[in-house]
């Protein structure tokens, strides 16, 4: 079996459902997928159990290629146009050039 890095965040304890709920990222290689998993368990089971539950439960839907997930993509900055940079000075010269800017 392979092993993926996974990432819990924002590990909460519904009280109303009894669930621990959490948003759990998993790396596959290049790709990144996030899932919205929970599991029921009583709120005195330990973090470190309930994450071991959330963290199997996205990776099963991960292996399964199920359910509802989000993928992470790396932002690319755009490219952006060539242009000159501002040169104070030069833009006094030439609003000075203007057309009816002549002293009286």
């Amino acid at each position: 079996m392979q092993t993926r890095p996974t990432q819990l965040t924002d590990v909460t304890y519904n009280a109303a459902t009894q669930c621990f709920e959490a948003l759990v990222t998993v790396q596959d290689g290049e790709q990144m997928r996030r899932y919205a998993c929970a599991i029921e368990a009583p709120i005195t089971m330990s973090f470190r159990d309930a994450a071991d539950g959330l963290s199997r439960q996205a990776l099963r839907r991960h292996a399964q290629k199920r359910g509802m997930s989000s993928e992470v993509l790396r932002h690319v900055p755009a490219q952006r146009a060539g242009r000159r940079s501002f040169d104070p000075l030069r833009w006094l010269e030439e609003v000075m050039d203007l057309p009816g800017r002549d002293a009286a």
